[in-house]
């Protein structure tokens, strides 16, 4: 059974990617919560079906579709023990404030969650680069 969220009828279109950033104290009331806020917070999805049904949406104030979705890996950065293809590692925020990093985004952006789990799908062979002297690799995550 495929997963389902609800998603603004201007951004909903087969094959839009987005991070899911969890439900806004508006939806706490909603009554299609329960469709709309199923999904892991900090991952990326993209849309893989658009539905033909509709709900009004309070924080889009605006329509809504319903929409089928599939996680999609995103670029992270690991310990390099922890870069095994089919593995499961936990991955955070490092401390990091070195924004002219060209790994910053993957490291410490604001877009990756404080600590989630992914499954590695692919894993680099060389080390990433680090500006402040960590030994990471860069891997592709589900």
């Amino acid at each position: 059974m495929p997963e389902i969220t609800l998603l603004a009828v201007a951004e909903a279109h087969e094959g839009a990617e987005f991070v899911y950033q969890g439900g806004a104290p508006v939806c706490r009331t909603c009554p299609y919560r329960h469709a709309c806020l199923t999904l892991d917070v900090g991952r990326r999805y993209a849309v893989t079906k658009v539905r033909d049904v509709t709900h009004p949406c309070a924080l889009q104030e605006s329509a809504a579709h319903v929409v089928e979705v599939k996680p999609v890996p995103r670029p992270l950065v690991v310990d390099p023990r922890s870069a095994i293809v089919g593995s499961q590692v936990e991955v955070g925020r490092y401390p990091c404030r070195r924004i002219d990093c060209p790994t910053w985004w993957i490291c410490a952006g604001p877009e990756l969650p404080p600590k989630q789990k992914f499954r590695v799908e692919r894993a680099d062979d060389e080390l990433a680069e680090c500006r402040i002297g960590r030994t990471l690799k860069r891997i592709e995550a589900i």
